[in-house]
């Protein structure tokens, strides 16, 4: 069995990326080989059975005509599936080559944003893998939930220490990120033991002025050094607007932390948990409760709340079973 992906990078050292590299590998071991597209790969380790094939150019005009060109010989004998990871356009451009064949074409997206060039991708995939049906923000038949990929294997258990509850808000400087919540929830608690750690990158004008008025932003970590970032934390807190939900907090709950989250779409990650983590979206004062009773219930409680989530991700949301589900969409 032959399976083609298309991704936009293979790097493991990048902050958003590099999680794509854990994918990769699962998927290897459940084929016979594995063909990668990318505009651009490191090192990455990935295992024999894998060939990457760069259609990397100057100019997105250029890049459509590579595609193509590396796309139309693996085609022609008869992959298993031709996957777009998180870039709809290639299956936009997949499929007057794929569907001709019959040969199906399958989009992994997961993301708020619905755009034309995403309803596009919808209408000529085979089937939409995504997380959870809230987490495809078109409504669709083709929808399939199959959970995240999270190497849980390679992030180790956090053991919460005695003294302040530090918390923790990774990812991009994005206002749908909601992090200006997250600041006015702790400034709301100035008699608690809690501090504050705010990491992430900057990449457009809006997100370097949103970052310039939080203005207590640390700069992104790298993908080798988040599992010391989670040692380093209490708790992580997402106030990321509903319709995506952040990889970052099945990552954080693999490490054991407790997650305070406001997306809907989480509530069966943290369901029936005490105290609670579910908040409502952009509430600061419901947010500083919940961080009063994290931080009420001490870490012999927080422990234990970090062991189910971390028990709950194994189950529903690891590298291993995402790679089974994507086989089993295969048909």
């Amino acid at each position: 069995m032959r399976l083609v992906v298309v991704t936009q990078r293979v790097d493991p050292d990048d902050p958003a990326l590099g999680a794509t590299v854990p994918m990769l590998r699962a998927l290897a071991a459940r084929v016979d080989e594995l063909v990668v597209l990318t505009l651009a790969s490191r090192e990455a380790g990935l295992p024999a059975n894998v060939r990457v094939k760069s259609i990397a150019a100057p100019n997105q005009a250029l890049r459509g005509l590579r595609f193509a060109a590396a796309l139309a010989p693996e085609l022609r004998t008869r992959p298993v599936a031709v996957l777009a990871h998180m870039s709809p356009i290639y299956a936009v451009l997949a499929a007057p080559l794929a569907r001709p064949l019959r040969v199906p074409l399958l989009l992994w997206f997961t993301h708020w944003r619905a755009s034309r060039m995403l309803r596009a991708a919808e209408r000529v995939s085979t089937r939409v893998l995504t997380v959870d049906r809230r987490s495809f923000p078109l409504a669709s038949r083709k929808v399939v939930p199959i959970g995240h990929g999270i190497d849980v294997s390679a992030i180790p258990c956090v053991e919460q220490a005695d003294g302040a509850l530090r918390l923790l808000a990774l990812g991009r400087t994005s206002p749908a990120k909601g992090l200006d919540t997250i600041v006015d929830a702790v400034s709301l608690l100035p008699d608690a033991p809690v501090e504050l750690e705010l990491r992430g990158p900057s990449l457009t004008a809006e997100e370097r002025a949103y970052r310039a008025r939080l203005g207590r932003v640390e700069d992104a970590v790298p993908r080798s050094e988040i599992a010391a970032v989670y040692q380093r934390a209490g708790a992580l807190v997402n106030n990321m607007r509903s319709g995506a939900l952040d990889k970052v907090v099945f990552e954080a709950a693999a490490a054991c932390l407790p997650v305070l989250v406001s997306n809907p779409g989480f509530d069966e990650l943290v369901a029936g948990i005490e105290p609670a983590l579910m908040f409502p979206q952009d509430d600061a004062r419901a947010l500083a409760e919940r961080i009063r009773a994290l931080v009420a219930a001490g870490p012999a409680a927080r422990r234990g709340i970090g062991r189910e989530l971390r028990a709950r991700v194994e189950r529903d949301h690891s590298v291993e079973h995402w790679a089974d589900r994507v086989v089993e969409a295969l048909g």
